[in-house]
């Protein structure tokens, strides 16, 4: 048996009016840039600073290869290539300098022991080679990391320079032997 239709007219607005307002709401905002954490804005600024940051994390391991080179001359030839690629990853991150073709010798010349300043160049080569190497191998795992928050390109572009970071872990990791 069918139910009778109500006589009285349900009050204020039905359920199909809402959902086109509130469709035609987000447009609005989506039209208009909006505000708030989930505006375009914020997510392309969010990019440029994890751009802009990866750039500046190249341009600082690109010094800590300057100053072991300088520390280590002998290590120069197996490093040189090394660095130059670490410059060229901070040059697609948008990087607006370069690192110093030359570590100041008062920073390069330290040698790190337990402790101390993790910018120092450990005393030997060995020692150096390990400290690039864990430097390498901490910045790729946070770029590995960051994929999932940053949009399409600048992920491939993290993940590639992770990547060869990967690599640089296993050149400065392989011995010579």
């Amino acid at each position: 048996m069918p139910f009778p239709s109500s006589p009285r007219i349900p009050s204020g607005p039905r359920r199909r009016s809402l959902l086109a307002s509130a469709a035609g709401a987000a447009l609005l905002v989506g039209c208009s840039g909006g505000f708030g954490p989930d505006a375009p804005d914020a997510g392309q600024s969010a990019a440029d600073r994890a751009r802009a940051r990866a750039a500046r994390d190249s341009e600082a391991l690109a010094e800590r290869y300057d100053a072991v080179i300088a520390a280590h001359p002998r290590l120069a030839g197996r490093l040189r290539p090394l660095r130059e690629e670490v410059l060229r990853h901070a040059e697609a991150f948008g990087a607006g300098r370069t690192a110093s073709p030359k570590a100041s010798p008062s920073v390069s010349a330290r040698a790190a022991g337990p402790g101390r300043d993790p910018g120092a160049v450990p005393a030997t080569e060995k020692e150096a080679l390990a400290h690039l190497a864990g430097a390498e191998r901490e910045l790729a795992d946070r770029r590995a990391g960051a994929l999932l928050k940053v949009p399409g390109e600048l992920a491939r572009l993290m993940a590639s320079v992770s990547a060869a970071g990967a690599a640089h872990v296993y050149l400065l990791t392989e011995s010579d032997g």
